[in-house]
């Protein structure tokens, strides 16, 4: 994994200019319906319906000219392979994309109809597919493009689209998103520094793969994670240690919600806000719902929804789980 590194300021600036001019400034919206304090970062209404756009975008836009020529590699839950097939073909970059075999059928198509190379690999989980990608990137000469070990998609991801937050909700008391391998996190936390702000950030994850949560638990990156099956499955996967020790240094806390939280979360947006969440944004939600009557403050608490792309299939399942907790 790539070690060493923090966002600099020339890496915020960087992907400011690319992000601004190629990717959608998103909305932040009230919810008071869900809670009075809470606001949505609707990344939901992205390019892709994701916020990987954006850390896509820099990364590309960072790379030499044989470094373009060539293209680059990737492995995926669903998103990060969307965002980097799109910002591709925005930047006239070649894209390969290796996903899990259970990678959801709207993301698996979404990256092939955007022109990337799409390989589905025989394995469950998110590491195996990173491991198999890596492998691909030696062999080929093509740069690896890691969705959050990364200090140009971290910038990207989370540095564009906290600045965004801050600079429409300056007075808001918590940022509340997220959280897998952790590039989101920190680049929020970035963002936070530029801006001055004393925002405090909080990450969530799902109990069914927990790396992050346990990492910060134990003071050491878990680098690997063989979770139970999550409708969150874009947070699965292992924190590397520059990653880790990233998002320790900016994150309040990383709190843990439940798979029919996540359902329940994903099936109340729909019904009350007519907004279509996957389960890892979903998390946020559920994270206010069980999270943020205990906090102090008053003043706003922003969720970034990071995502929308699910299926039909999915949401089968999340009539099930939810109906465990209505």
């Amino acid at each position: 994994m790539t070690t060493g590194w923090t966002i600099e300021r020339h890496h915020l600036d960087h992907a400011r200019r690319v992000v601004s001019h190629h990717a959608v400034r998103t909305p932040v919206r009230h919810a008071a319906e869900i809670h009075p304090r809470l606001w949505l970062k609707l990344e939901t209404a992205q390019h892709t319906g994701s916020f990987k756009v954006r850390g896509a975008l820099s990364r590309l836009a960072s790379l030499t000219p044989d470094e373009r020529e060539l293209g680059v590699i990737a492995a995926s839950a669903g998103n990060h392979g969307l965002g980097l097939a799109w910002a591709g073909a925005r930047l006239s970059i070649p894209v390969r994309v290796v996903v899990p075999r259970v990678a959801p059928a709207v993301k698996r198509d979404g990256i092939a109809a955007l022109g990337a190379e799409l390989r589905v690999v025989p394995v469950d989980g998110y590491d195996e597919a990173e491991e198999a990608a890596r492998n691909e990137a030696r062999r080929s000469g093509r740069v690896f493009v890691s969705p959050y070990d990364d200090p140009w998609v971290a910038a990207g991801n989370g540095g564009t689209l906290g600045l965004e937050v801050l600079e429409d909700r300056p007075d808001a008391d918590i940022i509340v998103a997220p959280v897998g391998g952790g590039g989101l996190i920190s680049g929020l936390g970035a963002a936070a520094e530029a801006f001055g702000s004393e925002v405090r950030l909080i990450g969530v994850q799902s109990e069914a793969c927990p790396a992050m949560a346990r990492s910060i638990e134990e003071g050491h990156a878990m680098e690997k994670c063989s979770g139970a099956p999550t409708l969150a499955e874009g947070l699965e996967g292992g924190v590397s240690p520059t990653a880790f020790a990233n998002v320790v240094r900016v994150v309040d806390r990383v709190d843990l919600v439940s798979e029919a939280e996540i359902a329940e979360a994903m099936r109340r947006m729909r019904d009350h806000l007519g907004l279509v969440v996957e389960g890892s944004a979903a998390t946020t939600i559920a994270w206010a719902a069980r999270f943020l009557d205990r906090e102090p403050g008053h003043g706003p608490v922003i969720a970034v929804l990071t995502g929308r792309n699910v299926d039909q299939a999915t949401f089968d399942r999340v009539e099930a789980l939810a109906s465990r907790i209505s």
